[in-house]
């Protein structure tokens, strides 16, 4: 089995304020995971509502260590010729036209065309096979596992749990380091417990209201600290409402910038209203929040 490379990583507390450095507000329980993920070689499944944070925190690691960050994008459909590997089927066909022509010629014959067109320079590695292969330090990202079906979770299942792949035509490749990896899941559909057992366990959730206020100081700058309070407490307020879709944390800092953009110091119920379409998606879901929050100011009249 392949060995983990050198520990990047002394303690949680150094992933919490690594993490800081690159702008990603990480509470201790996700600091924790992190680091254990890195000192143990294992993959991190990470769960929660869309926008909380699942894919940047694997970017985020990523920009921390100085690893080559490597995404495969899950969707219904994707098969191991996207997610691992394929032949260029076109070289090959022109290596065999190229082929027949010199044996026309008198040329070399067919004896080695089958073992020359199934070699390395007609391969195309797709990120699984990438990732394994890297001799640089490597961060895997699987965004949105929950969205390929159970055929392509058993391939990944096989993947992460020994860090190489067999290619019938050329052999087993063996990972020279182990990739940190992030699975992320919104949760579309249960996984399997298969997957789940390899895998640390992470939930990211909505922040609360004071890391949220922190995420947007940070991440949007010249925003007041009033501002984002009022920012912040609105779109709690909104979330709790029984919604399609709650907004979530990268549609906050949508919506803080939009408000510093227009010039707006202050944010009223009318404020509000004219710009909920930054913050929700749904027609319905804007309605539903403008009552709220026409409600809300009528009653604090």
């Amino acid at each position: 089995m392949t060995d983990a490379a050198p520990s990047r990583f002394e303690s949680p507390a150094s992933v919490r304020e690594g993490l800081r450095s690159v702008a990603y507000l990480a509470d201790e329980g996700i600091a924790g995971v992190v680091f254990l993920a890195e000192r143990l070689g294992k993959p991190i499944l990470v769960e929660g509502p869309a926008g909380t944070g699942k894919t940047q925190l694997a970017k985020s690691v990523a920009e921390l260590t100085g690893a080559r960050l490597i995404r495969l994008q899950c969707y219904e459909g994707l098969d191991e010729s996207k997610a691992l590997y394929e032949w260029n089927y076109k070289k090959q066909l022109l290596r065999i036209q190229a082929q027949r022509i010199a044996e026309s010629e008198g040329g070399e014959g067919w004896d080695d065309i089958e073992e020359d067109i199934f070699s390395e320079p007609f391969l195309l590695t797709r990120p699984l096979l990438e990732a394994i292969r890297a001799d640089e330090p490597v961060v895997l990202l699987i965004d949105e596992v929950d969205r390929v079906e159970v055929e392509t979770e058993a391939l990944l299942l096989e993947i992460l749990s020994d860090y190489q792949v067999s290619i019938p035509e050329l052999g087993t490749v063996s990972a020279t380091q182990i990739p940190l990896v992030f699975l992320t899941s919104n949760n579309t559909r249960e996984l399997s417990e298969a997957l789940k057992r390899r895998c640390l366990f992470l939930h990211i959730d909505y922040p609360d209201i004071d890391r949220e206020k922190e995420i947007v100081l940070t991440r949007v700058p010249g925003i007041s600290e009033s501002l984002a309070d009022q920012v912040v407490r609105i779109v709690r307020s909104i979330r709790s409402l029984e919604l399609k879709k709650a907004p979530s944390v990268s549609e906050t800092l949508d919506w803080a910038r939009t408000l510093l953009l227009l010039g707006i110091e202050s944010v009223d119920a009318e404020t509000a209203t004219e710009t909920l379409h930054i913050l929700l998606k749904y027609q319905s879901d804007i309605e539903k929040a403008a009552k709220d929050l026409s409600a809300t100011t009528a009653g604090s009249r």
